[in-house]
Parts: C-alpha cells; sequence; structure tokens
C-alpha cells in the first residue's frame, strides 16, 4: 500500500505559489499608490473574502468556541501580520519585487528561530543547514545589482 503524502506539503506549496502573485500584483498596484493606502484597499477584500469563507463552511459559530489565550494569541498575530504587510509594501515600492522578495524571505529563519525558542519544536541539522542556505541566498539576490 502507497503511503500518501501528507496534505500540508500541498497547501504550503499552494501558498507559496499564491504569495509569489500577491508580491508582483502589489508590486504594480503601489506603482502609483501609496503603499499604506494599496495596503489598506488590499485588507478590506482580505477581510470580506475570508469572512465570507468561513461562512460558507458554517464556522461563524467557532468565534464563542475560541478560548481567551488563543484570542490574544490570534490578535496578535494579527497586529504583526499588518505591520509586516505595511513594511513589505513600503519595501515593494521603493525597490525590485526580484530583490525585496527574497530578503523578505529571510523570515523563514526567523519562523524557525521562533518555532525553536517559543513552541519548542525540535529542529535537526538538515533544517539549519537548508535554512542557512536559503537566507545566504536570498542575501546574495537581494545585494544583486539591478539588471
Amino acid at each position: 500500500m502507497k503511503k500518501a503524502k501528507p496534505m500540508w506539503i500541498l497547501f504550503a506549496l499552494f501558498a507559496a505559489v499564491s504569495a509569489g502573485a500577491v508580491s508582483s500584483l502589489s508590486k504594480a498596484g503601489i506603482k502609483n499608490t501609496d503603499p499604506s493606502l494599496a495596503f489598506a484597499v488590499q485588507s478590506v477584500l482580505i477581510l470580506i473574502v475570508s469572512w465570507a469563507f468561513v461562512a460558507s463552511r458554517g464556522q461563524l459559530g467557532g468565534l464563542g468556541r475560541i478560548d481567551g489565550r488563543s484570542w490574544l494569541y490570534l490578535i496578535s498575530a494579527g497586529v504583526v501580520t499588518t505591520v509586516s504587510s505595511l513594511f513589505s509594501f513600503q519595501a515593494l515600492k521603493l525597490g525590485n519585487a526580484s530583490l525585496v522578495n527574497p530578503l523578505q524571505n529571510v523570515s523563514l529563519v526567523f519562523a524557525i528561530l521562533f518555532a525553536v525558542l517559543f513552541l519548542r519544536e525540535k529542529i535537526t541539522m538538515q533544517v539549519i543547514l537548508g535554512a542557512l542556505l536559503m537566507a545566504g541566498g536570498a542575501v546574495v539576490i537581494a545585494l544583486s545589482k539591478k539588471g
């Protein structure tokens, strides 16, 4: 019997493709627009689409089952996501998407570090080496001369 691949891999790849598209679309959208205003417009659409998705799945009743600690984490993550996106839009306004995005993806190193420090996740030498290689590549791309 063949072992099925975990679905998280597929969803992670879809997220990566989507994030890549978002970057290019956002860069095009802020060409003649203030980055903060552009992010605010995008945020309204995120709000509408995400709540519509939750409603379509019949999950609105789950709001009352979220505990206080989870609310704290979710709200904190929302604030940090907003700040991250505002920085991202400003960076895209000032720089080329092909240079900005690789440097932003150094976030991988921070995500691994935070997972180890705060979530007590265990990592292997493979993960450490991979993160260092990705971070190194991102820095090389970000510091490259414009074409």
